[in-house]
């Protein structure tokens, strides 16, 4: 970390992920991949609207494709604009160790994102909800938040502010105070062309959790993540392993 020495409190990687009942799966995979590949001890927390109606009052707007569209916005708050946070959209996959990711928060700035230039062609994406375009589309969809830098995101300015405002950034002083994220951090599913040079994946048109995307490009990847996430041991398989190491270890 530039600026200063980690704190107690920064050992801790504090990640808020954007929930959405339609995409449930996709939260707990990603969830799991975090887990599996960190090397430090993470706290992951949902951004569920039905556990945020004191904070979260604004109503749905039209072009809202997702629930966490704006209460992302929330992280710094929920936190207690205290020190660092992540959040990033469900629609994701972890193929990194994400403490790659916190080492590189940088106290110059109050935010850090992907800054992509991303202008989708498409009409629609997941579930025909429509595509919009804007100024700095897709940087908000993974965010490391300074939080004593981030105090003007108050519930009351989060629930009353425009998209644009919100997602523009408006509410710093000057895009300054944004800092840069390698693109391997926010890599955009079938907008980049296919690379192993990647640590987060974002299925921003759609997941393969969805039938009409179940092809699309690193879908092999988050069906193997699914599985992993589905698994358990059992007795019959354990008790056939503990054999097979006795009789190695015998032998």
């Amino acid at each position: 970390m530039n600026g200063g020495d980690a704190s107690n409190r920064d050992a801790l990687i504090r990640v808020f992920i954007g929930f959405d009942p339609r995409e449930e799966a996709a939260f707990h995979v990603l969830s799991r991949s975090i887990h599996a590949r960190a090397t430090q001890p993470v706290c992951i927390t949902p951004l569920a609207l039905d556990q945020m109606s004191e904070v979260m009052w604004r109503e749905r707007h039209p072009l809202q494709s997702t629930d966490f569209s704006f209460s992302r916005f929330l992280t710094p708050y929920l936190a207690g604009f205290d020190g660092w946070t992540i959040f990033m959209d469900c629609d994701m996959l972890m193929v990194d160790d994400i403490a790659n990711l916190w080492a590189l928060r940088d106290d110059r700035y109050a935010v850090m994102v992907v800054k992509h230039d991303h202008q989708p062609t498409e009409a629609t994406k997941f579930l025909n909800q429509p595509q919009t375009s804007y100024e700095k589309k897709n940087w908000s969809s993974v965010m490391m938040f300074n939080g004593p830098r981030c105090t003007a995101l108050t519930p009351e300015y989060v629930n009353t502010a425009s998209g644009l405002e919100l997602h523009q950034f408006k509410w710093l002083n000057s895009d300054d105070e944004i800092g840069d994220l390698p693109r391997r951090w926010n890599y955009l599913v079938d907008y980049y062309p296919h690379s192993p040079d990647v640590s987060l994946l974002h299925y921003t048109t759609g997941g393969p959790y969805f039938d009409d995307y179940a092809s699309c490009d690193y879908a092999e990847e988050w069906f193997r993540e699914r599985d992993a996430t589905l698994f358990v041991d059992q007795a019959a398989k354990a008790a056939a392993d503990n054999r097979k190491r006795a009789k190695s270890s015998s032998g």
